[in-house]
């Protein structure tokens, strides 16, 4: 098994963006899910319900994110150290966690582009959101991700999937961090404890999908696979499984191409 893609998603719940490499840190790869748009009561916003979201690319620069919209090609670019120092509580599910305000002009693009007011705020280091301490290997911290620092997938339980669509859905549907090809379809299932390249991984949970899943990244547009399809066959307990949620047990540096052992 090797590593085959990665990905990152510096603002929650816009696009996507492909890396050669990664910097692995305690809360998920570098700039991946560090800044999120807030509605005016500090609640995470996301694709779920607002599914245009997807039509806000992201790409990174040196020292900025530029983010474009693809209905008409205008973008804004975004310095890292845009944060005003104005701090706020913000909210992902269950959890309440310290963020700061990114410089509030910023703010009226994005709410321009949703129709309704929102910030975009970013996780500074110092916030501790911890991983569940039923999954948490050593206490980890994760970012405004929806609960775990990393998600690992298998190309073979995609293209496993794909067979059994009648229109087959690229990867982008399921927003992973580490792509991985060779071995069975969900041979990820069965692993536990994984070494990319040098550093060491421990595979702590299965992850529930949900509707973000019939969101076309491409167009914005929501239907009804690969979730019907998926949930004929990877239902548990009521809740449909594809992917598995990782800490990450060593901080450096992957990169497309490593190898994936078990250990």
């Amino acid at each position: 098994m090797t590593v085959k893609d990665i990905f990152i998603y510096p603002i929650k719940s816009l696009g996507g963006i492909r890396l050669n490499e990664a910097i692995v840190e305690e809360k998920g790869f570098q700039h991946d899910r560090r800044w999120m748009l807030v509605d005016e009561a500090g609640i995470f916003i996301t694709q779920r319900n607002h599914p245009d979201l997807a039509l806000l690319k992201v790409a990174l620069g040196e020292n900025a994110m530029l983010v474009t919209n693809q209905r008409n090609g205008e973008g804004i670019e975004i310095p890292f150290g845009a944060e005003t120092g104005e701090a706020l509580s913000v909210t992902v599910w269950d959890d309440e966690m310290p963020a700061k305000a990114v410089d509030p002009r910023f703010d009226g693009w994005f709410s321009d582009f949703l129709g309704f007011s929102v910030r975009l705020v970013t996780m500074p280091e110092t916030t501790q959101r911890k991983v569940d301490p039923k999954y948490a290997v050593n206490a980890e911290s994760v970012s405004f991700a929806d609960g775990m620092p990393y998600l690992i997938i298998g190309q073979a339980s995609l293209d496993d999937l794909n067979s059994r669509l009648a229109a087959p859905v690229p990867m982008d549907r399921f927003r992973p961090n580490i792509v991985f090809s060779g071995g069975p379809a969900f041979s990820e299932d069965s692993l536990r404890k994984i070494k990319i390249g040098d550093l060491e991984f421990q595979i702590v949970k299965p992850c529930a999908r949900c509707v973000m899943t019939t969101v076309d990244q491409a167009t914005g547009e929501k239907g009804k696979e690969p979730l019907r399809t998926l949930s004929s066959y990877r239902t548990l307990n009521g809740k449909v499984y594809f992917g598995q949620n990782v800490v990450a047990l060593q901080s450096g540096k992957i990169k497309v191409g490593d190898l994936i052992q078990p250990l």
